[in-house]
């Protein structure tokens, strides 16, 4: 029997790595949460005391100004800087046929509203708002202004049929729903409590607004631990580890809450060094903020961030293979894809994202490459979309991203260069 199921604390050292594990560690000024397969860390979030992320939260709102030439309006929501709300993020009544009004015709200055941050704020730029509320479970997301019911497509077909037979004598008139992966087996009892859960949040989000006046906070999301395992709860896990007590207690309540099964993986750890360390985190956490990475074979990737898009260069380096120049280049390629998805998810790079892979003569070397990648992409909780594999060995992809990345939250911009990575000299 594994180590963490015959007991849930460790007070020296770490269990073996198992196959797949979520590690939370807890700082005076900031929160990690890392997401290991077999030891090897592919996410990690960061949550500083000082900067937590807005994304899910619920406020009450109040335009500020109205732009048509932008078809946005600038709403003031209590912080710092207004946030954006761009027009295809109001929600309306559609009507067959119907056309959609502009900005001006759908918000006026001063008016109050109901939004939901979509995006963190980056760099000099506000959140970004959406009035599509949406309120995820642990099976469900509630989405109070529509009347549609979806289920994951990532579902086998024969599932999404139970699952939608089952919730459509179960969803409310008035609401609509989002079947989650999580719900796979699910029965009738346990999605019945997750929906009741989410509507009486709903209702006191409700009530909340009635109250208050705008700006104000209506709903904030949970801690980032709490969010973390909501929204992986759909994935197998072998293990949830923290080494702060108040995060096991939350975690314990929450997994209480909606998968009492679930709390029997839940180990706290008590070792005399911090988590991270003990488990290599921190170390693979430093070769991530490195510019080029090492690929097994001797090769490598170069990433570069710029204004407009990531910039990701794939190169043989010492790697010479053993038989031909053709599988010299496909091997280092394959690799490259699998290390590139994991950099992404890694860092959280969004945005435009362009790869230049080594040129390649056969055009079914260069489908194998594109099959890995997406392949690889799939384990991606964040959407992306992949362009075509060029003759050039160019891959163009889009990857949402909807907070600072890995080099934000490790980083800050050099105060001599001013992030340009050369320090000139006078002329």
């Amino acid at each position: 029997m594994p180590f963490f199921k015959r007991k849930r604390w460790v007070d020296e050292g770490v269990p073996p790595p198992v196959e797949r594990e979520i590690a939370v560690s807890v700082y005076p000024e900031e929160t990690r949460v890392a997401v290991l397969e077999r030891g090897r860390l592919v996410e990690i979030d960061v949550e500083r005391r000082d900067r937590r992320s807005m994304v899910g939260d619920i406020y009450l709102g109040r335009v500020e100004n109205v732009l048509p030439g932008m078809e946005a309006a600038f709403v003031n929501i209590g912080q710092e800087r207004n946030a954006v709300l761009y027009v295809g993020d109001v929600f309306i009544e559609e009507k067959e046929g119907g056309r959609r009004p502009g900005i001006k015709g759908l918000l006026k200055q001063g008016q109050k509203l109901m939004v939901q941050v979509s995006k963190d704020p980056m760099g000099s730029k506000g959140a970004r708002l959406t009035t599509y509320i949406s309120l995820p479970g642990c099976y469900l997301v509630l989405l109070p202004q529509a009347r549609n019911l979806g289920i994951s497509q990532k579902l086998h077909p024969e599932e999404r049929q139970r699952l939608r037979e089952l919730m459509e004598g179960m969803k409310p008139p008035d609401a609509g729903l989002i079947v989650r992966t999580a719900a796979q087996g699910r029965g009738e009892k346990e999605l019945r409590r997750d929906l009741d859960f989410l509507l009486r949040k709903w209702k006191g989000i409700k009530a909340e607004a009635g109250r208050r006046g705008a700006p104000a906070l209506l709903f904030r999301e949970p801690e980032l631990e709490i969010r973390v395992v909501r929204d992986l709860l759909s994935e197998e896990w072998d293990r949830i580890i923290t080494d702060s007590p108040e995060a096991h207690d939350r975690l314990r309540d929450y997994l209480r809450s909606v998968e009492p099964s679930l709390e029997r993986k839940l180990v706290l750890f008590r070792g005399r060094e911090p988590l991270f360390k003990a488990m290599d985190i921190n170390r693979q956490i430093k070769e991530a903020l490195r510019r080029e990475i090492p690929l097994p074979s001797g090769g490598s990737i170069v990433i570069d961030p710029t204004e407009a898009l990531t910039a990701i260069d794939v190169n043989t380096g010492r790697f010479v293979g053993r038989s031909n120049l053709e599988d010299t280049v496909l091997r280092t390629n394959l690799e490259a894809a699998r290390e590139v998805v994991r950099q992404l998810r890694l860092r959280d790079i969004g945005g435009i994202i362009v790869i230049d892979f080594i040129d390649m003569t056969e055009s079914r070397n260069r489908q194998e490459v594109l099959e890995v990648l997406e392949s690889e992409l799939r384990k991606d909780r964040t959407k992306s979309y992949v362009v075509e594999l060029s003759q050039l060995g160019l891959v163009e992809m889009t990857r949402k991203n909807v907070s600072e990345g890995l080099i934000e939250a490790f980083g800050e911009t050099c105060p001599m260069c001013g992030g340009r990575g050369v320090i000139f000299r006078e002329p």
